[in-house]
């Protein structure tokens, strides 16, 4: 695993290059490949880490400097203490529900030793279409994604019943406006993930 201290931020105002060559990133993104959640055992990132991967996670398009997203971070007794809601919320919805099933939507959070939820916060009637703030927050997600894999984490992106319930989101603290994104479970994977059947790109040029 990488050592976190490497990892240099600019200050504003700092000359960047237009580009950075570094083969290695792309192979990285050439086999990127999600791991999932239920496989996932510690250890997770350390604080120092998980600063580090949302700082970089914040470092997408982002057309007028919205900032249209924010992190909410479940760790330690947190992925319990919100997973205590979700089998409240899922065993009053389904009243039928078996012990085993409340109880797997009880643990869902407890699957990895990181999760963190990507919130998506439009900012209405401004110039900046509301379409591309949603695209900079799903952007972020993607972000995280490949930041936890470069740090030698596994990770997967999911949004799940949960992502959309009503009561969670009052739960989590959501406002008015906000939707998530997803959730990014980190942890720690398996030696080896099977790659899956990829679609090829579907690619057309323009004529004219």
């Amino acid at each position: 695993m990488n050592d976190p201290e490497i990892t240099q931020f600019p200050a504003p105002g700092d000359q960047l290059p237009p580009c950075n060559p570094c083969e290695g990133t792309l192979t990285l993104l050439a086999r990127r490949r999600s791991t999932t959640a239920v496989t996932m055992t510690g250890p997770g990132p350390s604080q120092h880490q998980i600063d580090q991967l949302l700082r970089i996670a914040a470092r997408v398009p982002d057309h007028g400097k919205l900032a249209p997203w924010r992190f909410l971070v479940f760790d330690g007794d947190s992925r319990a203490r919100i997973g205590r809601e979700l089998g409240e919320v899922f065993a009053a919805a389904n009243p039928d529900a078996t012990a085993s099933q409340i109880e797997f939507e009880t643990n869902r959070f407890v699957r990895a030793p990181l999760v963190v939820a990507v919130i998506s916060r439009v900012i209405e009637r401004h110039k900046v279409p509301e379409w591309e703030q949603i695209l900079s927050a799903g952007a972020a997600c993607q972000n995280l994604l490949i930041a936890a894999s470069a740090m030698g984490f596994a990770a997967q992106w999911l949004t799940e019943w949960y992502a959309f319930d009503p009561a969670i989101k009052d739960a989590m603290g959501l406002r008015s406006g906000e939707r998530i994104a997803g959730f990014i479970y980190i942890g720690t994977g398996p030696q080896e993930v099977q790659e899956r059947p990829r679609p090829e790109p579907q690619i057309d040029r323009w004529n004219g």
